[in-house]
């Protein structure tokens, strides 16, 4: 059994909250009830002053820290800032962290029962946006009995939700933090979604999404949508540094087989991925990632769009991340003191691309535990006492 090392949140346990309120979404449709799948870490003080919200990315879900059985050896997604004495210090903030709408790790989603039909959802699921996302991660907060976050933070993906949180919920949000992410995709950025789409959608075994019918999987397109997004997540240099041009063997084969070692690690995470996520799950989320533009309510003016804005923000960008590149962030930042908002941003080098945010690196993480040491000292967060973690268990 493998020690779970001292600063980890440790065994944690999945839970979920059901909710018969029918919720509006976006697209003009309304989604009758759903259940959201949600992990929590720490303890909630008395002031309930003190919840953090993390917000996942694409191919993230709930479980962002600590372990789900004690043989587990690999922690939750987010492990690297998660726990006692970390960036986000459970000593002193009670995380909350769940699987969004949509998604395929619990939550209600194309693989969930719709309740009208007594079928799954499918293809029919309705399209979910980031907006919609955040209206239903505020009906979690009000589950929870949290009336403001001492701040919302999320990388890529997430970090567009905690974005939105300050434009939708402006009051319910003291701090946030957007890392590695855009306000809105590039041109090129919705055509490699398009590819992972059109790879998924050509499978036939898709059936047109459902291919639960069907007793089937569109295995072999979800395995090269995440080829094609593992890709992008990684820069230049680190897949030049990890693989080169090493092969597998010592000679060539002339043919199409696998020869080079990193095309082995990308088929072996495209295999790996294509049995555990949902196909219409990324289908959705892709295009909620397209479909996030702010600023187009407000002609193309960012700073217009930031007006709701209250609290104070932490920008993070990587040097190498060229899939949301740092310039992106440098616009965020702009249009946030154009604004007039409170804005700190750090650029931080690193080789690892896009996928740095989910890495301890040594300047990101003092940076991130900079802003979240200055979070609990505005609102007054001291450690957890012993007798307040009593009373809450």
């Amino acid at each position: 059994m493998p020690e779970q090392p001292r600063d980890s949140v440790g065994l944690v346990r999945p839970q979920k909250a059901h909710f018969d309120d029918p919720l509006p979404l976006a697209c003009g449709r309304t989604l009758p009830a759903y259940d959201l799948v949600y992990e929590t870490y720490g303890t909630l003080n008395a002031e309930r002053s003190n919840a953090v919200l993390i917000c996942h990315a694409l191919s993230g879900h709930h479980h962002a820290a600590g372990y789900h059985d004690e043989g587990d050896r690999k922690p939750g997604w987010w492990d690297a800032h998660i726990g006692p004495g970390k960036s986000i210090d459970t000593e002193r903030f009670f995380v909350v962290s769940l699987n969004n709408l949509g998604g395929c790790h619990g939550s209600t989603g194309p693989s969930s029962i719709n309740p009208e039909s007594g079928r799954l959802w499918g293809p029919d699921f309705p399209m979910v946006t980031v907006v919609d996302w955040v209206d239903s991660q505020a009906r979690l907060a009000d589950h929870l009995g949290i009336e403001r976050f001492a701040a919302v933070i999320g990388g890529s993906l997430g970090g567009m939700q905690a974005l939105q949180w300050t434009l939708s919920y402006p009051q319910r949000v003291a701090n946030a933090a957007v890392i590695a992410a855009t306000p809105k995709l590039s041109a090129q950025n919705i055509a490699f979604n398009e590819v992972a789409r059109q790879a998924i959608r050509s499978d036939t075994e898709f059936h047109a999404g459902h291919y639960a019918n069907h007793d089937t999987l569109p295995r072999q397109g979800l395995k090269l949508a995440r080829m094609v997004g593992h890709i992008t997540y990684l820069s230049e240099d680190a897949m030049g540094t990890k693989f080169g041009r090493d092969l597998r063997s010592d000679d060539l084969n002339f043919g199409f087989g696998v020869e080079f070692q990193v095309e082995s690690y990308l088929r072996y995470q495209g295999d790996t991925f294509s049995n555990s996520f949902d196909a219409n799950t990324y289908l959705l989320m892709t295009k909620a990632l397209d479909y996030f533009d702010p600023a187009a309510e407000h002609q193309g003016d960012l700073s217009m769009a930031l007006a709701p804005a209250q609290c104070p923000f932490l920008v993070v960008s990587f040097t190498t991340d060229w899939r949301f590149p740092p310039l992106r962030s440098r616009e965020l930042v702009n249009a946030l003191i154009r604004a007039g908002k409170s804005v700190s941003y750090a650029n931080i080098e690193s080789p690892h691309g896009h996928d740095a945010f989910l890495m301890p690196e040594p300047r990101y993480q003092d940076v991130f535990a900079g802003f979240m040491r200055r979070v609990a000292d505005d609102l007054g967060l001291s450690a957890i006492s012993t007798e307040e973690t009593a009373h809450a268990l």
